[in-house]
């Protein structure tokens, strides 16, 4: 039954219930550690995602440089042609094979046209459907006339200046006459082209301005530079639009676009953003689409829509996905198992810990007895001489006449000396053990003490989310002090005011020349306050708010201030802060 009694009695033990708190701390240890590698590894491939989303984007943006160069180049080139045709009315055979800007050019005009052509044909034609085809392609005029020259449909009212001249298509028994590229630089001006029914029963007019022109000169530019850049691998679709969102060419079957995405049209046409992506999940294939401003002559002229297809990236991402996995499943296994070693050597190194705790607080305990004990045997050594002396006396004067009682006086009183002796023994030791404490002063800076100790505790402090400032009025401030001794009476009150702080705070430690010739050093801290009885109490060796040992820090730091002939002062507030003063003299008096 006593077995068991103690058995029941050591599960009950403070030691054992801290034993028990030990799998749980290190749960939460594995816990952190597995979620802490696995953000790595979801960190890992969310930049891997971006790079390849990069590399993609550069090479998109490659294709769009690509098709900008070259457009430039055959823009430049229909330019230089239509300058070197200015002033001429220049006739076009339908059959001609030039692949050339300006054949492209005319050549988009004609199936316009003949798309309108057929229109006529089967009825479907009016002067609102006229407007409808101008605005949308950016035509300044177009028109429909019978064999005589009448216009029977019209988008706009037709100019005089082109209507003599159309029925000379049908007169001269001519498919189509060009008077277009002369207008180009001339705002006010406006070219045609006028084209020749196939059964010859009228005439179809379209007429550009100069805003018109250059609007189909770089359609043309941009479709040419497409079909010469050629359709590359992994390249799903392909459009340009204008500033307007009109389409000035198309490959490929393009994804809507989002709202978000009109965003950043309007900002990419603004200027304002470089270019832009979206990753899409299309029926077939993954795709990046990719957003560019398309220049010529260096402004903005259209936007350019690519889509990539995502596959190979795909598979890269999948790949390193893998791999991500199974590393961080080795990285957890090896950490669960140093966890586990940790944890078996843990009990072993807690218990080393409380020894050295408990010979910590013993070591403070004799610290305090010693200082107690050096005191009270500086009190009793007086008396104790004049008792040692009365004794002396005693044993020289007082001797009994009686012999048979003198053997006996005499080894009373050498007993009694001897006693006396080894008390002055034990009370040398105590009085030598004082002297080693003793202050010794020299003149020093009271702000270099100062910014040692600071330095020394602000990387403790930070680690409790506590900041230190530090306001000194003048740094070359000399006091006459036991440096060693002062700087453990001010890191005392230091240690003492973070420790007031259980969370985030400031400790403000200042130093300033007072008019008394004294130097006043404040450490004041925003931690819990101290009421007016522990205030009062605060620098009494026996009184202490510590859990563990003997709160000796500040009866020590008072009693060296004291040594240097200063004092200290506290105004404290519960739930707003402490501030300890330390008065010190300027002048060893």
């Amino acid at each position: 039954m006593g077995h068991e009694k103690e058995g029941v009695w050591q599960s009950a033990s403070p030691e054992n219930k801290r034993r028990f708190l030990q799998p749980l701390a290190a749960v939460i240890v594995i816990v952190i550690f597995v979620a802490l590698v696995l953000s790595l590894g979801i960190l890992y491939l969310g930049r891997l995602d971006n790079a390849l989303v990069g590399f993609m984007e550069t090479r998109g943006l490659d294709i769009v440089g690509t098709i900008e160069k070259v457009a430039e180049e055959n823009l430049d080139y229909l330019y230089h042609s239509l300058r070197r045709e200015k002033g001429k009315e220049t006739f076009v055979p339908l059959t001609d094979a030039a692949f050339s800007p300006q054949d492209t050019l005319i050549r988009g005009l004609v199936e316009l046209a003949r798309e309108v052509d057929s229109s006529w044909k089967t009825e479907d034609l009016s002067d609102g459907e006229l407007r409808g085809i101008a605005e949308r392609e950016s035509l300044w005029l177009i028109a429909v006339l019978d064999k005589e020259g009448t216009v029977i449909f019209q988008s706009r009212e037709f100019p005089k200046s082109t209507s003599h001249r159309a029925p000379a298509v049908t007169s001269r028994h001519e498919e189509i006459i060009i008077d277009l590229f002369n207008r180009l630089g001339k705002p006010d001006e406006v070219g045609y082209i006028a084209l020749r029914r196939k059964d010859g029963s009228g005439t179809i007019v379209v007429a550009l301005d100069d805003r018109g022109l250059r609007h189909w000169s770089t359609k043309i530019a941009i479709k040419k530079a497409i079909e010469e850049v050629g359709w590359g691998e992994g390249l799903a679709y392909l459009v340009v639009t204008d500033r307007y969102q009109r389409v000035l060419s198309q490959s490929g079957t393009v994804v809507k676009a989002s709202d978000r995405e009109d965003i950043h049209i309007q900002n990419i046409l603004a200027g304002t953003l470089k270019a832009a992506s979206r990753k899409i999940n299309a029926e077939n294939d993954n795709i990046l689409e990719i957003l560019a401003p398309v220049r010529l002559d260096d402004k903005i002229v259209g936007l350019i829509r690519i889509g990539l297809v995502r596959d190979r990236t795909d598979a890269i991402l999948k790949e390193n996905k893998y791999a991500v996995f199974v590393s961080t499943a080795l990285i957890v296994i090896i950490g669960v198992m140093s966890m586990w070693f940790l944890y078996r050597n843990q009990n072993s190194h807690l218990a080393r810990m409380e020894e050295m705790g408990r010979k910590l607080q013993q070591a403070e305990r004799l610290s305090a007895l010693g200082q107690l004990a050096a005191g009270v045997a500086h009190e009793i050594r007086n008396p104790l001489n004049a008792i040692s002396i009365a004794t002396q006396r005693v044993q020289k004067e007082y001797i009994p006449q009686d012999k048979t009682k003198e053997a006996s006086f005499r080894r009373i009183t050498g007993v009694i000396r001897d006693e006396i002796r080894r008390l002055n023994e034990i009370i040398e030791e105590f009085l030598t053990f004082s002297k080693s404490r003793r202050l010794e002063f020299h003149n020093h800076s009271i702000t270099e003490v100062l910014l040692k100790l600071t330095n020394l505790i602000r990387e403790e402090a930070e680690l409790k989310g506590i900041s230190i400032m530090t306001t000194f009025a003048d740094n070359n401030v000399s006091v006459p002090m036991d440096v060693d001794k002062m700087k453990q009476a001010l890191y005392n009150i230091m240690k003492n005011a973070m420790e007031s702080i259980s969370d985030e705070g400031t400790i403000t430690v200042s130093a300033e020349q007072s008019h008394d010739n004294t130097i006043r050093i404040k450490v004041t801290d925003t931690g819990s306050g101290l009421t007016k009885e522990e205030v009062h109490r605060i620098f009494n060796p026996e009184y202490t708010t510590k859990e563990k040992g003997l709160g000796l820090g500040l009866a020590l730091a008072h009693e060296i201030v004291r040594g240097h002939r200063g004092e200290i002062r506290v105004e404290s507030d519960i739930g707003k802060g402490s501030t300890f003063e330390v008065i010190l003299p300027m002048e060893n008096t």
